[in-house]
């Protein structure tokens, strides 16, 4: 239970709920056993007056008796009716508090989860993959979630009927009251050892079904691949193999299952037959009456789900736990980038990077050495170097997704570090290498950076990326949905789609990393031009391994192996006959090639 303490804040949140649920179970059992007393009444009631019944045969007062008589029993069956009612009515309050308790806690618990999710670093994400950090906020709080409902609900059930039926039963009959009892231990102990297995079969058959669908998934989203290759007949193979593992687990655990109701009602029916031997016995013995062995039957018929409900809700115990470990490690992992001075303030665009070496923390590997640059405001630097050789590395530091811990970066000669996260990257727009659109409309992914943006930004936008008469192009224009990551457009409509986000912000750092890399020359040409009257103004960082994207840039920088090799403007570069011209040269003799 120590992990499960977490949840304590919610519980104290929701305590009238867990109060009022407590009260409610109460009453309900108390609806419960009642019934039980007014059956054994009812059952006293008919075994004394049969007798006198039918000591009347042939007298004119048996008439009279037998209405009143049967008036009598007709009042118990009302009342056992209205108890039963009045129970359903509080179960249902049970449910309204209890449960309604839980689901406002699965609520919180996975609003928490996710925004803690945001406030994390992009390290994090690239040490956990997305499938273990989904299901920490689905199963893992769905199993969280059974703990607090059902397991708090069955439990509370469990303890009060204990607590108000076990005296009752004691004060009838011990001799009774053990015989009844006895069979309820090894129930409990039973079903907890079978719904163990159960679970562990259950959690293997999720495997499996995991296994299932991720197949599925890429067989399907790599459909055109599987076509081009001829390889149908091997995927239907495979997913033959995989079905039938899934299919064999299924299997197995329905023998287990097949077991569960057969040992319950085995084990609540060796309860019946000893309460109704020893009951028998007492009765005989003209200690207890036949309303007390069927008061008896129905005491045992009330403990027996509770008892049940102990294995499973013991279970449904040691999986939250289990749970809650996995959700607090992602809870109590605390994000490293952190504001030092919490600076808010309009940028002007000056950026400087004084001998910056960086290592990515979690795979060790060294992007950046002894860098060092200067861009003032307004002007822009292109960053030129082949892949792997830290381009992208820079991008990823001036918008503070990792912090240094060699060197400096100084943004309007105030040290990164100290500003406030949201206020800096609210004006830095950033055009990634790795275009990722939302299933959304065209609009809405334009308009993704500004909480609210006019139709005419969001179509300027659009006109200055070149992608306005693409997107006017299609029958709903900018209403069009982009599909899953964005795969109803082409690589290149995509990415302008990616750059008209970026500037619909009007940012004062405009960042491309690679941006044009899916583009044709006439197109990069035309977004090229488009990007000189965007530049004005703003300092712009163009991340490239294509020379012809650096032309625009006030100054250029080439990167090799993190280190900085050459250093100047376009003309000046040229000049050197260095690694610059020598890319100039050849994607030059690539581009005449391809014309």
């Amino acid at each position: 239970m120590k992990e499960l303490k977490y949840l304590n804040k919610y519980l104290l949140k929701y305590k009238w709920h867990l109060i009022l649920g407590t009260v409610f179970v109460i009453i309900s059992n108390v609806f419960q056993i009642v019934p039980a007393q007014l059956v054994r009444s009812a059952l006293d009631l008919v075994v004394e007056n049969i007798r006198v019944h039918k000591a009347l045969n042939g007298v004119s007062a048996q008439n009279t008796f037998f209405e009143v008589f049967a008036h009598g029993i007709l009042i118990y069956a009302g009342l056992i009716v209205l108890m039963a009612l009045l129970r359903g009515l509080f179960l249902y309050f049970v449910r309204q508090t209890l449960i309604v308790m839980s689901r406002l806690v699965e609520y919180d618990l996975k609003n928490e989860i996710y925004e803690h999710y945001q406030a994390l670093p992009l390290s994090f994400y690239r040490r956990n993959n997305t499938g273990d950090i989904m299901n920490r906020i689905s199963e893992d709080v769905s199993r969280v979630r059974m703990y607090l409902g059902p397991a708090i609900m069955y439990g509370l059930q469990l303890v009060t009927l204990f607590v108000m039926l076990i005296p009752v039963m004691f004060s009838i009959s011990s001799t009774l009251t053990w015989y009844a009892l006895s069979p309820l231990p090894l129930l409990s102990l039973s079903i907890f050892l079978v719904n163990n297995k159960i679970e562990r079969r259950s959690e293997q058959i999720q495997k499996h079904q995991s296994k299932l669908s991720t197949f599925v998934q890429e067989a399907f989203s790599g459909i055109r691949v599987l076509k081009s290759f001829n390889r149908e007949n091997e995927s239907i193979k495979n997913f033959t193999k995989e079905s039938d593992d899934y299919k064999h687990q299924s299997l197995k655990l329905t023998k287990v299952q097949s077991l569960f109701y057969p040992l319950i009602m085995g084990l609540i029916g060796l309860s019946t037959l000893l309460t109704v031997y020893a009951g028998s016995v007492e009765v005989i013995k003209g200690t207890l009456t036949f309303g007390n062995i069927a008061e008896f039957i129905i005491y045992v018929n009330l403990l027996t789900w509770p008892v049940t409900s102990l294995g499973w809700t013991t279970s449904l115990v040691q999986r939250a736990e289990a749970s809650q470990k996995r959700i607090n490690e992602f809870l109590n992992t605390s994000s490293n980038i952190v504001s030092q001075k919490n600076v808010e303030r309009e940028l002007q665009g000056k950026i400087e990077f004084k001998k910056v070496a960086f290592t990515y923390p979690d795979t060790g590997i060294k992007a950046l050495k002894d860098i060092s640059f200067t861009v003032n405001p307004g002007e822009s630097l292109a960053i030129i170097g082949t892949t792997g050789s830290g381009k992208s590395t820079v991008s990823n530091l001036i918008s503070r997704m990792y912090d240094v811990r060699e060197g400096e970066i100084r943004i309007d000669d105030v040290a990164i570090q100290d500003y406030n996260l949201t206020s800096l990257r609210s004006q830095i727009g950033y055009v990634p290498q790795d275009v990722f659109l939302f299933s959304d409309t065209i609009h809405n992914n334009i308009g993704f950076a500004l909480d609210d943006v006019s139709e005419d930004r969001i179509h300027q936008a659009a006109k200055d990326a070149d992608v306005y008469d693409n997107i006017m192009a299609f029958p709903n224009g900018f209403t069009t949905r982009v599909g899953e990551r964005g795969i109803t457009l082409s690589g290149g409509q995509k990415q302008r789609v990616s750059i008209a986000r970026a500037i619909v912000r009007e940012p004062k750092i405009l960042m491309l990393d690679d941006a044009l890399s899916a583009v044709d020359t006439k197109t990069e040409n035309t977004i090229l031009n488009s990007l000189k009257r965007i530049m004005v103004g703003r300092t712009t960082i163009i991340i490239s391994h294509r020379v012809s994207s650096a032309k625009l840039a006030n100054k250029i920088i080439v990167l090799v192996d993190g280190n900085v090799v050459e250093e100047g403007t376009h003309e000046s570069l040229l000049e050197k006959n260095g690694m610059y011209r020598d890319l100039y040269e050849k994607q030059n003799q690539t581009e005449e090639v391809a014309e």
